[in-house]
């Protein structure tokens, strides 16, 4: 698709201006008109202008009409004092979404290539990653990593994507990073544990011992051994106590004769003193004897009965006498260990559980490596399936490589007439679109370049529109 006629009037600083389907250069001085003649065309394109002031000073209305050899026709009427006016149609009828359909058949390279020379590598990068056709959507997206990473901007082209999934600032990356800085951290505490841990810590050993039924065993032993001890006080002191019970009773019997006796002084006295009362205390008297000896059969009797007792209590630990005590120290010991070893146990189970968690964090981790990886391949696999627009390309990073004799060489790194080239290639890529190049200031390239930029768009069957500063006061239109 060519344009064949271009009217312009009021627009800008161009009062009348009209040209058809030849490839032009504008050349003049600033202020003639040139550049104004190319916004014209790329505002009725895109409807889109950067001047503030569309329609031409003094007037009210401008027009610019562009008409193509396929039937294409494109009228806008800006105004000042009313609702601007457009009319786009194909074959006679008005189009549907204008804007959009013609957004479709151009590239906004071709508006101003020789921008492109002066564009950093990231806006070059970008415009030809634009270029290549694979068709993806959020769902491809899912289909590879199960999910729809964040921290991306899906605006951007999918090699792009891929790029910013597998980056470094990417949220894979970054969740993998604060895993493994989890996993180191919970290695370096199991690390401390295991330090305080015994040698051949046995954890299973020591979750069943049963430190309540090892101290009950030496609470017997003690009870044991305490018999035996009172068996051999108990025997020890039988002599001793034998004595103790024999003094009690001569001293009881002591205490009758003694008692005997003051009474004895007392009737005697009473006797002399009460001769009414003789007979009384004779008999008295004569029963003293009697009741002295049975006082005795009482005593006796005590004194059999404690030995009886006595006896008895040592009788019940006889069995202990001549046992040998048990040796408390090994149970002792035993136990200290089981304890020490339970205490343990809340600090081994936590490791445990940590390491537990490790192997879950490490899985996580092994998984955004994976994703990482993948992202990092697929631009191969999406560039060996796509539809290339520039011939031979690939990817290195977030750059993209043009095939070259001498290597691939980075967009960057090309020559200004290769940029240029690259420039028509894109213009010709859209077949069904505006095969037309604005390109203003050629001023700014070398002549060859120039040349070679002319002859490659009449090469290339393109159509271009092309401004050059000069010393003219005048402007002059010249068919190329």
């Amino acid at each position: 698709m060519k344009i064949s006629k271009i009217k312009i009037k009021n627009l800008f600083g161009i009062s009348e201006f009209e040209a058809d389907e030849k490839s032009l250069e504008l050349i003049g001085g600033n202020g003639t008109g040139k550049t104004s003649v190319l916004d014209a065309i790329r505002f009725a394109l895109t409807n889109r202008s950067s001047r503030d002031c569309i329609v031409k000073a003094g007037a009210t209305e401008g027009e610019i009409i562009i008409e193509t050899d396929s039937g294409l026709s494109i009228t806008r009427k800006p105004r000042t004092n009313k609702t601007d006016y457009k009319s786009i149609k194909q074959d006679g009828k008005e189009v549907q979404s204008p804007e959009a359909f013609l957004a479709e058949i151009f590239s906004e390279l071709q508006l101003n290539p020789v921008s492109f020379i002066n564009m950093t590598s990231k806006e070059q990068n970008r415009i030809i990653l634009d270029l290549i056709e694979y068709h993806w959507d959020l769902e491809t997206i899912r289909g590879w990593f199960g999910e729809i990473p964040g921290g991306v901007n899906y605006e951007a082209h999918i090699l792009e994507v891929l790029q910013q999934i597998a980056s470094e600032n990417g949220q894979y990356f970054m969740q993998r990073q604060n895993i493994n800085r989890d996993i180191r951290n919970k290695k370096a505490f199991i690390e401390d544990i295991m330090k305080d841990l015994p040698e051949n810590f046995n954890a299973a050993k020591w979750e069943q011992y049963d430190l309540q039924a090892i101290h009950t065993q030496i609470e017997q032993a003690r009870q044991y051994n305490a018999q035996i001890e009172k068996a051999e006080t108990l025997k020890a002191n039988y002599d001793n106590k034998i004595r103790g019970f024999q003094a009690d009773k001569e001293l009881k019997k002591q205490g009758v004769r003694n008692h005997f006796a003051d009474q004895e002084v007392a009737l005697q006295a009473k006797i002399a003193q009460l001769k009414a009362e003789l007979e009384a205390a004779q008999k008295d008297f004569a029963e003293i004897p009697l009741a002295e000896q049975e006082s005795f059969k009482v005593i006796e009797a005590e004194f059999e009965r404690d030995i009886a007792q006595f006896n008895e209590e040592l009788k019940a630990f006889e069995p202990y006498l001549l046992k040998d005590k048990m040796n408390l120290a090994p149970l002792q010991e035993e136990a200290a260990e089981a304890l020490k070893m339970k205490q343990q146990l809340p600090q081994y189970n936590k490791m445990l559980s940590m390491q537990t968690e490790i192997d879950a964090l490490k899985a996580q981790s092994d998984e955004f490596t994976r994703k990482i990886e993948l992202a990092r391949e697929l631009p191969a696999q999406i560039l060996a399936e796509a539809n290339m627009p520039l011939g031979e390309m690939s990817i290195d990073g977030d750059q993209v490589l043009i095939k070259k004799p001498n290597g691939d060489l980075p967009i960057s790194n090309l020559s200004e007439g290769e940029k240029l080239d690259l420039c028509v290639d894109i213009a010709l890529k859209n077949k069904a679109g505006l095969q037309i190049v604005l390109i203003d200031g050629v001023e700014k390239l070398s002549p060859v370049n120039r040349q070679h930029l002319f002859d490659r768009c009449k090469a290339s069957g393109l159509q271009f529109i092309a401004t050059r500063t000069t010393d003219d006061s005048e402007l002059t239109v010249v068919e190329l």
